[in-house]
């Protein structure tokens, strides 16, 4: 017999196939993404398949050798990306390359796409900047884990438009957090959904826990500080967003996510300073699109 918990998931499940064909990794990310997690394959093994795309290995080279990332020499071949980032480092800037052009094909209504996308991108630049002060290993995942926070509510505005505007209105009606209007209406929230489609991606269980837990990054099981980041991250972004660095004017921080972290308010402005400087470059390296749009 199904548990509540075990329906839940079912009906995240649902959604995340429902739109499976249409947000999908392209096949050398997917390649990638599981050899560095086989023994078997090596480096050069990565690389050749990496440069069997070449707008991928383009893009690759283009941000391996921005000041984003300020690796110590120029980066002219995906082999020598591969000896001087790692592998595992690698396979992160590769899932941030492809990730965000996986949501071209999902028409929704209910959201401004380029805010979205501004939104996910600077959440992912200060939460590599939180992984660097927190000394987390390959923090080039919590870049991706902060990309890629909210998906979730992509997958919903597509497959449960009208749900999502009742979740909407009920937010705005009773000043609660989105989340848990949408826990309220359909017992499971955005961050669940996105985890489900990260699972159904296989990607680490570290980005599926940051990504379902990052409102309430207590409750992860083995991710708690990388939800921890992510949470922290999501809030300082919304006073990215409106050029404050005052904590209230945003999201409350849980005051687990402190704990977990060992950091403080004193590291918001300091932060906030460093994500502003690398947010446009950022925005050029990933999303010139939505840079574009803007002007």
């Amino acid at each position: 017999m199904q548990t509540d918990w075990g329906l839940k998931r079912e009906r995240a499940t649902h959604l995340v196939k429902g739109v499976a064909t249409l947000v999908s990794l392209p096949e050398v990310c997917t390649r990638v993404n599981d050899m560095v997690d086989d023994a078997r394959s090596s480096a050069a093994d990565i690389g050749n398949v990496i440069c069997q795309d070449p707008g991928l290995t383009a893009r690759l080279l283009k941000i391996a050798n921005s000041s984003f990332y300020r690796f110590p020499s120029k980066i002219e071949t995906v082999s020598r990306a591969v000896t001087i980032i790692g592998t595992r480092e690698l396979r992160f800037l590769v899932l941030a390359s492809c990730a965000i052009r996986s949501f071209d094909r999902l028409d929704n209504d209910l959201i401004d796409m380029a805010s979205f996308w501004r939104h996910s991108l600077y959440t992912a630049v200060i939460a590599r900047e939180l992984a660097g002060r927190c000394n987390v290993l390959h923090r080039e995942r919590l870049f991706v884990a902060g990309l890629l926070h909210d998906i979730g509510h992509l997958v919903m505005y597509n497959k449960i438009p009208d749900l999502v505007q009742v979740m909407l209105d009920r937010a705005n009606r009773s000043g609660e957090p989105l989340y848990q209007a949408e826990r309220d209406v359909f017992d499971i929230d955005h961050g669940v959904v996105g985890a489900e489609l990260l699972k159904l991606w296989n990607l680490p269980q570290s980005l599926q826990e940051a990504v379902e837990h990052h409102h309430e990054p207590q409750k992860a099981e083995s991710y708690a500080l990388e939800a921890a980041i992510v949470h922290i991250a999501n809030s300082l972004a919304r006073l990215a967003e409106r050029g404050c660095t005052n904590a209230q004017d945003g999201p409350p921080i849980a005051p687990e996510a402190w704990e977990i972290t060992r950091l403080n308010g004193d590291i918001i402005e300091p932060t906030l300073i460093e994500a502003r400087a690398q947010f446009i470059e950022a925005l050029l390296l990933f999303l010139p699109g939505v840079l574009a749009g803007s002007k």
